[in-house]
């Protein structure tokens, strides 16, 4: 194993990337006024830890922050009452990439049942010898008998070297963002407006008939891999109907965990995360926010607190900067396997990239995504 190393127009001086939470402290440029209290604000604030190695660093180029960069970000959603030691697999996989003006980012997600060959690995209290599973078990197994910042260390160390056996991607910086953790920054905002495009259930929250809050169905893993939900009698499951609305902050996170009663499941809930942090984007941007320095000091705050940041061995304060052209409308959504489930010819019940999601991927290699989807445009999310 190698060794680690370290469409509302925003206001003009609030425009800002803000990539699934994670980035909103990497490079939330221009979100003060006064640009030099951000910048030593985010910097003595974020969590940073080394969960990569840079793709200029194994390259043997400098580190810098002039041209492209591809960011890897996962999200993990670890039980309130989870053993520590315990493996955590990787909720979300999300590939950001940024063109080499800075002017946009592009959201890919890799679903996390596709099937991968996994390399071998050592993090120093076990040994995987290497093997073809689901892609969110590379986390999983990269952390496996350890707990805190090593287990989340490890694991994403070896969920970018297998991402880069698979597809050849390497990554200029990383992070990882604990779900739960966000509830706390809506409920610093008071709740989040968004748009709920499809009736969802929750198979995590109800309410029986005298109000009480209760879990409406037993899960069941059955043969083919899926989940059974047997529905519990005297509970009604919490549902979000479509339309524009407030969500509460228990109910965005119950929203945007959902997907065993969505048609296209894992895609579905991808989609509803990805809008819903879009929504916090707009919400943090808002006037109401950026001119009241204390309350954006809390979502700061909360934020900080619910992710870490490898920033490539670029300071935050390069980061900051330079992507601080980039704004709610140019951060852009990619279908992947144009948003659907797409059967691994190798796995019965796992997924595979389809062809467009490779071209894709090697888009981004090659640093040309922007002229690939212009002739790709039903790829690119209207959310």
């Amino acid at each position: 194993m190698s060794s680690l190393r370290r469409t509302r127009r925003d206001p003009k001086w609030a425009r800002t990337l803000v990539v699934l939470g994670a980035l909103m402290m990497m490079l939330a440029g221009g979100a003060f006024v006064t640009k030099n209290l951000l910048v030593g604000y985010v910097t003595s604030n974020v969590q940073q830890d080394d969960l990569i190695i840079p793709a200029a660093e194994q390259q043997g180029r400098h580190v810098t922050i002039s041209g492209a960069k591809t960011i890897l970000l996962v999200g993990i959603d670890p039980r309130p009452d989870q053993d520590p030691s315990e493996a955590i697999r990787s909720d979300s996989i999300i590939i950001v990439h940024i063109p080499a003006d800075h002017r946009s980012a592009y959201l890919i997600s890799i679903p996390r049942d596709t099937w991968v060959r996994i390399p071998e690995f050592n993090n120093g209290r076990t040994r995987y010898n290497g093997g073809h599973d689901k892609i969110n078990a590379a986390f999983a197994e990269g952390g496996l008998k350890l707990t805190g910042k090593d287990q989340r260390r490890y694991g994403m160390s070896l969920l970018a070297n297998t991402i880069e056996e698979n597809w050849g991607l390497t990554f200029d910086a990383a992070a990882i963002i604990d779900f739960a953790g966000f509830t706390k920054v809506v409920e610093v905002l008071g709740g989040v407006d968004m748009y709920v495009d499809q009736e969802t259930r929750s198979v995590h929250v109800g309410h029986d008939a005298k109000g009480e809050t209760k879990v409406p169905y037993i899960q069941r893993f059955n043969s083919s891999g899926g989940t059974d939900l047997i529905p519990i009698a005297g509970v009604t499951p919490q549902t979000y109907h479509v339309g524009y609305q407030h969500l509460e902050p228990w109910q965005a996170l119950d929203y945007v965990r959902q997907r065993d009663t969505l048609p296209n499941s894992d895609y579905d809930r991808q989609r509803h995360q990805q809008q819903f942090i879009k929504a916090l984007f707009r919400e943090i941007a808002s006037r109401d926010v950026l001119i009241d320095p204390g309350k954006l000091k809390k979502v700061l705050d909360v934020v900080g607190q619910s992710m870490t940041i490898d920033s490539g061995g670029i300071g935050l304060q390069d980061w900051i900067f330079a992507m601080k052209g980039i704004g709610a409308d140019t951060l852009l959504t990619v279908k992947s396997n144009n948003g659907t489930f797409h059967e691994s010819a190798k796995q019965p019940g796992a997924e595979a990239l389809d062809d467009n999601t490779l071209a894709l991927l090697q888009a981004v290699r090659s640093n040309t995504v922007e002229q690939f989807l212009a002739s790709h445009v039903d790829l690119v999310s209207k959310s």
